[in-house]
């Protein structure tokens, strides 16, 4: 071949090669890899917001490096949280709410594909036991059906700056981070996922209010008696005594009772459950006191009765019910989620609470009330209360138990 034909041979390759190259490299000829998904759903096989029958939220505290998790589940035709020892939830409808919220969302904005931007945008697995990073660790999300198959699973991580309503997401096990619009709630507080009103009392109902604040030395095996104090309603008015009680103190009783809500609950153990349901006193076996003394309860072996670390407020209502709360010992709860411990009042210990109830005709009938619904809320309460300790805030513990002269 001559030099001529050979330059001529090797013009025509270079110039077909930038041909290809121009055809690569021409912005308007198709979207980079980098932006191919970007405005696409997230999961588009995902369009039922009653398919979801699990969530799971694994939240996470930096300041003590653990995640923990709140999974609501249905099974055997009920929902219950095995994340808090099968504790029945009233979740259909947040559920719902919330996959709906989730369908919705979109690949808004691709933000970065580098895996060491995750711990700036938070959207590091809370559970990543292979990242070094203890911080920037986002909220776990996971929707399952009931085959158990994954509908939707997102890390969400931190709010976009100068952008309402936007978050930082990505989908685990994937590299790249997006930019969402999202105005779900999804909440890991165990108290936003099941029924709230636990008492079921409605400030008008209440008519008598029985506070004894003793408390038990149990080095010394004695009781100290506090105050004894007993508020009475007549009318509109409430009495303690000969005297009238300040309107806001009554105000923020009565409404720590029609507002009482738990933060945790510890099962009975069975025996003790049985004793209470069947209402003919507790029969103490080696179990069951272990596990009321561990919660700071006692039987006092001259009259059986049951005593707590920290007194007890009775409660009447005018359709013949009568509520004790026994208030126990600190509850340490590894189960309250990073929302929940930040929520706690400063110096507010939770405390355990044990409930019992009982329906007398005499009461209603003294107060004017309906003894038919006092019985039935009676038999529902009773089974639900005999099963669990629960655990209420210190803020709670303290609005409960006022002293005389927070009440004058």
């Amino acid at each position: 071949m001559t030099n001529e034909l050979r330059q001529t041979v090797i013009f025509c390759l270079a110039a077909a090669a930038l041909a290809t190259a121009a055809v690569v490299v021409d912005p308007g000829g198709r979207t980079p890899d980098v932006l191919s998904d970007q405005g696409e759903l997230f999961y588009p096989d995902f369009a039922d917001p009653q398919a979801p029958k699990s969530i799971e939220v694994i939240d996470y505290n930096e300041e003590t490096a653990t995640a923990t998790p709140l999974k609501v589940e249905y099974r055997g035709n009920k929902w219950i949280l095995p994340s808090h020892r099968d504790y029945p939830a009233d979740a259909q409808d947040r559920l719902a709410s919330t996959a709906a919220a989730l369908i919705e969302l979109k690949k808004d904005i691709v933000i970065t594909e580098n895996v060491e931007d995750h711990a700036e945008y938070g959207v590091i697995d809370p559970f990543d036991e292979a990242a070094a990073s203890l911080v920037g660790r986002g909220k776990r999300v996971t929707l399952r059906d009931a085959d158990g198959e994954v509908l939707a699973d997102f890390v969400i991580g931190e709010q976009v700056p100068d952008k309402d309503g936007f978050r930082y997401m990505r989908v685990p096990g994937q590299r790249r981070v997006y930019a969402v619009e999202t105005s779900a709630d999804v909440s890991a507080r165990f108290q936003d996922w099941i029924e709230t009103d636990l008492l079921k009392v409605d400030t008008p109902s209440l008519r008598r209010i029985a506070i004894n604040s003793y408390s038990i030395n149990e080095r010394l095996g004695r009781i100290e008696q506090g105050d004894r104090l007993t508020l009475n309603k007549t009318g509109d008015d409430w009495k303690l005594g000969g005297r009238t009680p300040k309107d806001e103190a009554i105000a923020k009783l009565s409404g720590a009772l029609d507002d009482l809500r738990i933060v945790d609950a510890e099962h009975k153990p069975d025996g003790l459950t049985a004793s209470l349901k069947a209402q003919e006193g507790i029969q103490l076996t080696m179990e069951s006191f272990q596990s009321l003394r561990s919660k700071g309860y006692f039987i006092n072996q001259n009259t059986g009765q049951l005593l707590s670390n920290e007194g007890e407020i009775i409660v009447d209502t005018a359709d013949g019910l009568q509520y004790t709360l026994r208030f126990g010992e600190i509850a340490n709860t590894p189960s309250a989620s990073p929302t929940e411990q930040a929520a706690e009042p400063e110096g507010g210990e939770r405390r355990y609470v044990f409930v019992t109830v009982s329906f007398a005709q005499s009461r209603a009938d003294q107060y004017g009330g309906d003894a038919a619904k006092g019985k039935e809320l009676e038999e529902e309460l009773r089974n639900r209360f005999a099963d669990w300790y629960y655990v209420i805030s210190g803020a709670d513990f303290s609005s409960l138990r006022p002293s005389r002269r927070d009440l004058l």
